[in-house]
């Protein structure tokens, strides 16, 4: 089977199951690297949590992120 013929039974997989798999093959590639990627996601989910709870920063809502992103990429 090639990589193109899993990767046309992959995308005709739902969503769901799509994800579980991605999420296995981002695994795969090399757990030393995944413990430190997510030790550095880790420190900036904290920093912008503090940023939110001190009020540096200004939140929005899901609908008005990606309405700014449609807008920016229309531009």
């Amino acid at each position: 089977m090639t990589v193109e013929q899993i990767a046309e039974e992959a995308l005709a997989l739902p969503s769901e199951a799509r994800a579980l798999l991605a999420d296995r093959l981002v695994e795969s590639l090399d757990p030393a690297e995944d413990g430190l990627i997510r030790q550095l996601w880790m420190r900036e989910a904290r920093r912008r949590i503090d940023e939110v709870r001190s009020g540096s920063v200004k939140t929005i809502s899901a609908d008005e992120a990606f309405a700014q992103v449609r807008q920016a990429i229309a531009e």
